[in-house]
């Protein structure tokens, strides 16, 4: 399966930490029912953990979900904290 990761409608950063012992099915739920967001809409999703040097991607392509998981060996990200908000990557 490839998967153009360059053409998403939208790519959201979910800001605060995100628990990424979270599957497919938790993180989905979390993004329609605590956001209030479709999830099927061509929409890349990327949650960080407590810790900043990792984080997941969930992604609809039409067809099913597809989890990216990234830890960094050197570094860390930053990431926005405030629970309360997805912001859009523009």
């Amino acid at each position: 399966m490839l998967i153009n990761y360059n053409y998403p409608k939208h790519v959201y950063i979910v800001c605060g930490n995100t628990d990424l012992r979270k599957g497919i099915n938790s993180l989905a739920l979390l993004i329609t029912d605590y956001y209030e967001m479709d999830v099927y809409d061509d929409s890349l999703f990327l949650f960080c953990g407590r810790r900043n040097d990792r984080f997941k991607g969930l992604y609809w392509d039409g067809e099913d979900f597809t989890m990216l998981y990234k830890r960094f060996e050197n570094g860390r990200l930053q990431w926005p904290r405030n629970r309360e908000e997805v912001s859009e990557i523009t």
